[in-house]
């Protein structure tokens, strides 16, 4: 009887630690497990932060470009207005060799 005794309170200590085992296991998974949460929380918060860099990134970058265009056509302008008085110059130079024509035409006429 002593022996039965003996091998069930073996038993019991072995489920006992088994038990005490189990236990400290599944604190230190829920332990992890917060700690995963907690990181996942950084990491989403992290993520937000990135995102807001990114767009702010963007908006100064499209604005960079649209600064970088509106100078390119302000000097597409001044080209284009360069022109228009060259062109301006051009056909004045042409009226006045076309009146000139007609006085050497009139003056070689008489003559």
């Amino acid at each position: 009887m002593a022996l039965k005794i003996r091998e069930e309170k073996t038993k019991t200590d072995w489920w006992e630690r088994k038990f005490q085992e189990t236990q400290a296991q599944n604190e230190d998974l829920e332990k992890s497990l917060s700690e995963s949460r907690n990181e996942r929380g950084e990491l989403r918060a992290r993520v937000a932060e990135l995102e807001k860099s990114l767009h702010l990134y963007r908006s100064r970058n499209i604005a960079m470009e649209l600064r970088a265009s509106l100078s390119k056509i302000e000097e597409m302008k001044g080209k284009v207005e360069e022109l228009e008085a060259s062109l301006q110059s051009y056909e004045m130079r042409i009226e006045f060799f076309k009146a000139s024509e007609e006085r050497w035409k009139e003056q070689f006429h008489h003559a």
